[in-house]
């Protein structure tokens, strides 16, 4: 058993989040690697100046996942924000059930869960598939260069979600600017608000259309458990406006790194444009996940109980971070982790979290993303970046990494 240690208090105490080297934008800071070597439960200091514990080895990280005396709840005095804009919003709107712990949490996910089964959202390949190739005809027919993310990877995330959801595409320009407020930590208090407010206010409203004329829908499913006393009304429009950002967000800048990934890896991506088996192209798409781990500021818990990992104590009312990038880095679990290879099994990495917290709408990102990486190579065989990769404008601002334009031509 490894023996318990404190916390060595002359031992520096970095900032936290850590900047990235822009020699090597795929990876995770290399101060963080730099501790999972060293120091692999320490303590970092937040922009309030409060010191939490950064856990960044994968085998601690799938631990603390499932440990229940961790608690989601951002109202916990002491929790981890990661920005004035986060706290303000914790402070004043009511909780997501992303921030519910059990038995509150499960009594909600389990009325979402059914739509996003693997077997549904297989079911919705066909529409995925029409919809890339509708985005990537009208990108061939456009101007080139052209921005992927504009032309490709915003838009068809967007679209599938509104499908499914039963929300306007025409308000796509809304419901995007304001989730990009809402997941950035550079948001003042004010304009994080503001933004969460606009969203719920848009889907609560959406719920009484939904209440008036059902449709086959999932906001219409959760008017009508609405109604039914199953959901409070800031329930449903909680849940609404959680799945209507999540579901374009994430996919999105997933889409547009992978696809610069792989530009930026000749011999990779040859294997992907070039098969024809989809076990081959699904196995692509995990180890870009692995790779990538595009929610890259880590999951956020506050201790509930004193508890130990990494022969490191934790006392409660501590807050702790969790990394994900780092842990799909951790050589022990994924050799030579710095290196893409799509041929790798990749299945176990934590891209989408793990434990009761995991990922919703993980099928359908699979889903989305399969069909982009395996269209979009076949159909543009000659797509390069048209612009150097230190032009690239990337995301180091919010919860999710990615890159704000990728100018592409072919």
């Amino acid at each position: 058993m490894t023996p318990i240690v404190a916390h060595d208090p002359s031992e520096s105490v970095p900032e936290f989040p850590m900047p990235r080297d822009a020699a090597c934008p795929f990876a995770p800071p290399p101060e963080m690697l730099r501790l999972q070597d060293e120091r692999p439960v320490a303590k970092v200091r937040l922009w309030d100046g409060s010191t939490h514990w950064l856990v960044t080895r994968y085998d601690d990280q799938r631990a603390l996942y499932g440990d229940a005396r961790l608690s989601v709840d951002v109202t916990r005095p002491g929790f981890p924000y990661l920005s004035a804009g986060f706290k303000e919003t914790a402070g004043r709107t009511p909780p997501s059930f992303l921030n519910m712990d059990d038995p509150e949490h499960a009594r909600i996910r389990r009325m979402v869960t059914a739509p996003f089964t693997i077997k549904r959202m297989e079911a919705l390949r066909p529409t995925v598939q029409r919809i890339t190739d509708e985005l990537i005809d009208a990108m061939l027919a456009g101007p080139n260069p052209a921005d992927l993310v504009e032309a490709l990877a915003l838009p068809l995330p967007s679209l599938v979600i509104c499908e499914l959801l039963g929300v306007p595409y025409d308000d796509h320009d809304f419901f995007q600017s304001h989730s990009r407020v809402g997941v950035s930590r550079n948001a003042t208090a004010e304009e994080a608000r503001a933004a969460n407010i606009a969203l719920y206010t848009y889907l609560d409203r959406l719920l009484d259309v939904k209440l008036v004329a059902p449709a086959d829908d999932m906001l219409s499913d959760l008017a009508a458990r609405m109604r039914d006393g199953d959901l409070t009304r800031h329930e449903a429009a909680m849940l609404g406006q959680l799945l209507l950002g999540a579901g374009h967000e994430t996919t999105a800048n997933m889409i547009s790194l992978g696809v610069l990934a792989l530009l930026e890896h000749p011999e990779q991506l040859a294997i992907v444009r070039a098969t024809d088996d989809p076990k081959v192209l699904a196995g692509a798409v995990e180890e870009l996940l692995r790779y990538l781990t595009v929610v890259h500021s880590g999951q956020r818990r506050l201790a509930l109980e004193d508890l130990e990992v990494g022969g490191q104590r934790i006392r409660a009312g501590e807050g702790v971070i969790i990394p994900g990038a780092t842990g799909n880095w951790s050589a022990e679990r994924f050799p030579d982790p710095g290196r893409l290879d799509v041929r790798r099994d990749a299945r176990r990495h934590m891209a989408f979290g793990f434990g009761i917290h995991q990922c919703l709408g993980q099928p359908l990102a699979r889903v989305e993303l399969q069909v982009v990486y395996g269209t979009l190579f076949r159909r543009v065989p000659q797509l390069r970046v048209a612009a150097g990769l230190h032009e690239i404008p990337f995301k180091h601002d919010g919860l999710v990494y990615g890159v704000h334009e990728l100018p592409v031509t072919w």
